[in-house]
């Protein structure tokens, strides 16, 4: 018969001990209070090396100040979006659209083709040597370079807009301005591809009028209208 070691003996006599005492009362459940616990960084991301997350939980609050100052800045809402959504008219596009409305790109000297063939960097064209894709946002240097070809090709656009096939209605082409320089609906629908509206002839009627001369104001307009559509303005 095997007797039990006096280890075993001690084991087996507070397990008897434990076993008829009286059970211990659960302590009552306290829910945690925010200061009761305070995490400690652990890794080495800290307020000078990592983003500034808010900090308080659920949607970000703006002040209204603060949105004020950025609606000020980057405009409406509906604007921000149309304008930040829009990509930018690619550079063969732009060639096409000029040659459409009348404009030589082979012309030599400070013609528009000329500057237009010298831009193609500054309006983001593709590099396939380098290897480098076409551009697909309008910075502030495109857009100023854009309007300078424009502004360059007014004068063509002007003369030559009648007699594009795409401004004609039966053997009448259709003249940006009138004999009495004021700007035409039906001009204004060739030059921008799309049905003119009574705010278009007015601003073009009042860029005319505020110009030092008719024939700058002319091409001014012809040109602020023809940025506008080609940049979601």
């Amino acid at each position: 018969m095997n007797r039990p070691t006096p280890l075993a003996a001690t084991v087996l006599a507070a397990l008897a001990l434990v076993a008829c005492g009286d059970p211990a009362e659960p302590t009552p459940y306290e829910p945690p209070e925010d200061g009761d616990y305070t995490p400690e960084p652990e890794t080495a991301g800290g307020t000078e090396s990592t983003f500034d997350h808010p900090a308080e939980l659920g949607p970000p609050s703006v002040s209204p100040r603060e949105a004020l100052e950025r609606m000020q800045e980057t405009g409406p809402p509906a604007f921000a979006a149309r304008v930040h959504g829009c990509r930018k008219v690619p550079y063969r596009t732009i060639g096409r659209v000029l040659t459409s409305l009348g404009v030589d790109l082979a012309a030599d000297g400070d013609s528009a083709g000329a500057l237009y063939r010298r831009s193609d960097q500054a309006l983001g064209a593709p590099n396939y040597s380098a290897r480098i894709p076409e551009t697909t946002s309008l910075s502030v240097a495109s857009a100023s370079r854009l309007f300078d070809i424009l502004v360059q090709a007014a004068p063509e656009v002007i003369a030559n807009l009648p007699d594009q096939e795409r401004c004609m209605v039966g053997e009448t082409g259709a003249q940006l301005f009138d004999e009495d320089g004021r700007c035409t609906r039906r001009g204004l629908s060739c030059l921008l591809g799309t049905p003119a509206t009574d705010a278009h002839v007015g601003l073009c009627d009042d860029t005319v009028a505020r110009a030092a001369t008719p024939e700058e104001g002319q091409r001014i307009a012809v040109a602020s209208l023809l940025a506008a559509q080609l940049t979601c303005e």
